[in-house]
């Protein structure tokens, strides 16, 4: 009968096609113009459909109700602080809503386009300023006093660092800001993340004090195992030779990991080639303005003479000098950022302040911060030689004080070789380098701010350096804004930040993951 659907075949169809078939859309004239003709015989139609509506009633029951989400935590009234385009751009949003649920931003817009919805908790935020969580790109956390001065100074995220000045990390504390593990590569460290595995334990102990650079079979094993242990930034350290260092660039980037240069035996401008990430420290980038018969002998001395000669030689140079203003270009049209970690310097630069006068430095034991400033004043303890003890006191406060004015006389060369590499406006990213060289954790965050302006940046521009500035040069779509999709790590502020850098530290309301943050009850853990 060629075409002819007969009633058997009809009976075994419709059970099967009906169900997934018929929606208001389906009970129109078009769904009846692919029925066969004795099926618009009114009798027939009405029990075919009385069939199909009745199949599909059983399917509808049968299908559990879909979980009706909770109202979103909503934050209203307050002005987001725009820092994207690394703080070029300014459209903040004035009168905001926040939808958050589950720990991420859903929704972002002026109060006109998004309405509150029924049953929302809300947090009023009408005169208040909105930042993302700032992320601190280098620092140690050996302890919950730290994470908790951490998360009072509004440091929501961490690349966190193991090594002989900033202890182990504590990963087991609670509250914490978000910890994102650092590792050395291509080094024996005592510090590594895989030092505690038996394969591991004797390729990479340090015992003679100095770092070694590993095998190329050994490097290739020590990325894959570290990027298994979810290790998101690699650490590439002063005995790395060139062809090493261009090596784990290009791996590490393919597993997608970040990689921080802080090179000796590599010349500076091989691993910017190689597409270093971020040049680490304004007390090793500088290195870079040295010349070619300078770095050979670096390769063979990392750490001894040849060192203390190339240093030498970068910090003598005037700011006005040719070869720094040429290094400097090369930095700014080249992808590597500068992390220049300031806070270390900090207290041998003028204008700072008794850092221990702080809130949260009542957080902090002195026992667990490398060269903790003296709590009295301020200032930065040089240490004396044990015998120096026998001397008189005169004695012992001229050596005191000549170890003071070189320390403050390094640090005011760097500052300058910073200005001049400024002017040529490379990407910066802000990192305290805490708990060393006098840093304290969250506080020493905002100092880096202060001196990111002072060296030039805008408050927007240096704020953008601590937030969405690691998006752009890290791809973590994951933070730095407040934007749909992004981690609900918010600072609610009482004052605006991008006219002055200091209302950063007016902080009213931490959200980490969506959730607020008793800032007062951290100051008793």
């Amino acid at each position: 009968m060629g075409n002819t659907l007969t009633m058997p075949s009809l009976k075994q169809l419709l059970p099967r096609l009906l169900p997934d078939l018929l929606s208001e859309s389906l009970l129109s004239n078009s769904f009846f113009r692919f029925l066969p003709d004795f099926l618009l015989i009114p009798s027939v139609c009405a029990a075919t459909l009385s069939f199909a509506v009745g199949t599909s009633a059983i399917a509808v029951q049968n299908t559990p109700p879909k979980p009706v989400p909770p109202p979103p935590l909503v934050l209203a009234g307050g002005t987001i602080i725009d820092v994207t385009d690394w703080g070029h751009s300014a459209n903040d949003i004035q009168d905001a809503i926040v939808y958050i649920r589950d720990g991420h931003i859903l929704a972002v817009g002026p109060r006109a386009s998004l309405p509150i919805p029924k049953g929302s908790q809300v947090i009023d935020c009408t005169g208040k300023y909105l930042i993302p969580g700032l992320i601190d790109g280098y620092a140690g956390m050996n302890s919950q006093g730290q994470a908790s001065a951490d998360l009072y100074m509004g440091v929501t995220t961490v690349v966190a660092v193991s090594d002989s000045v900033r202890g182990s990390v504590d990963q087991q504390a609670h509250p914490s800001p978000h910890l994102y593990l650092l590792d050395s590569i291509g080094s024996t460290d005592d510090w590594s993340l895989l030092i505690g595995r038996p394969e591991w334990a004797r390729k990479l102990k340090d015992g003679a004090g100095h770092l070694n650079e590993l095998s190329p079979d050994d490097i290739a094993r020590q990325l894959a195992d570290t990027a298994k242990l979810g290790t998101r930034v690699l650490w590439l350290g002063h005995n790395l030779t060139a062809a090493n260092t261009q090596w784990i660039v290009e791996h590490a980037h393919q597993l997608g990991l970040i990689t921080y240069g802080e090179f000796v035996s590599t010349s500076y401008r091989v691993g910017v080639q190689a597409g270093v990430d971020v040049l680490l420290h304004m007390g090793r980038y500088e290195l870079g303005v040295i010349p070619d018969e300078l770095q050979q002998p670096l390769m063979d001395d990392s750490e001894g003479s040849a060192s203390r000669t190339a240093y030498g030689y970068a910090e003598r140079l005037p700011p006005t000098d040719y070869r720094l203003r040429n290094y400097a270009q090369f930095l700014a049209k080249n992808r590597a950022a500068l992390m220049p970690t300031f806070s270390q310097y900090y207290l041998r630069l003028p204008n700072h302040r008794n850092l221990w006068k702080e809130p949260a430095a009542q957080l902090l034991n002195p026992r667990n911060l490398n060269a903790p400033p003296d709590p009295q004043t301020g200032e930065t303890a040089y240490p004396l030689p044990s015998w120096a003890r026998h001397l008189p006191s005169y004695s012992v406060h001229w050596m005191e004080e000549g170890a003071r004015k070189k320390a403050d006389l390094e640090a005011s060369k760097l500052w300058a070789i910073n200005q001049a590499i400024f002017e040529a406006y490379p990407h910066y990213l802000a990192a305290s380098g805490a708990p060393a060289f006098g840093t304290m954790p969250g506080i020493s965050m905002h100092t880096e701010l202060e001196m990111l302006v002072r060296l030039g940046l805008s408050p927007r521009e240096a704020l953008a350096a601590a937030t969405n500035n690691y998006a752009e040069q890290f791809h973590w779509t994951e933070l730095g804004q407040i934007a749909p999709g992004r981690r609900a790590d918010i600072l609610i502020l009482d004052a605006d930040p991008t006219t002055n850098i200091w209302n950063a530290r007016h902080i009213n309301t931490i959200l980490l993951d969506g959730n607020q943050i008793d800032r007062e009850s951290l100051l008793k853990k």
